[in-house]
């Protein structure tokens, strides 16, 4: 079963309020990969819906990043890519749109894409909301629908950028 959702849908679940536990820091578990360091952290909004926190640099190139909120419907094991805050390490085009760029930039959800039969969050726009993880992740945190009112730290420890 493959996830669809409307631009409606999306909206909702973005501003679902979402809280992070007081020792998310603590709870959220490194995942070694092939070259990068990846952070995870399960969230649930108050509505009752799944997310999930996806944080991952790579070790080479710090400019390769990504600060990703997934949206995990409840009783299956598919996942729904709502934003992802991307490096300014790659190229990145449009397709429907036909624009490529090679900026800091934003990836969202769209219906238009889906229906498209592209990946969910294939649409990016370019962004100067961000220069590093850590602005990546204060960015995400700020479009997700995160209660920021007690964070101090970004998921790798360091200063948000507020």
């Amino acid at each position: 079963m493959t996830v669809l959702l409307t631009d409606e849908e999306i909206a909702a679940l973005l501003a679902e309020r979402k809280v992070l536990p007081h020792d998310y820091l603590a709870r959220i578990q490194a995942k070694p990969k092939r070259g990068h360091k990846e952070r995870e952290l399960e969230i649930e909004g108050d509505a009752g819906s799944g997310f999930r926190l996806v944080v991952r640099q790579s070790l080479i190139e710090p400019l390769d990043f990504s600060a990703i909120l997934i949206f995990c419907p409840r009783e299956t094991n598919q996942t729904f890519r709502l934003r992802r805050h991307n490096g300014r390490s790659h190229e990145h085009t449009n397709q429907l749109e036909g624009d490529t760029f090679y900026d800091f930039h934003i990836h969202k959800a769209t219906e238009r894409y889906q229906d498209s039969g592209l990946r969910e969050d294939s649409y990016a726009e370019r962004t100067d909301r961000f220069t590093d993880l850590g602005g990546a992740i204060d960015c995400l945190l700020a479009d997700g629908g995160f209660d920021r009112t007690n964070l101090q730290t970004s998921i790798f420890g360091e200063e948000a950028t507020a």
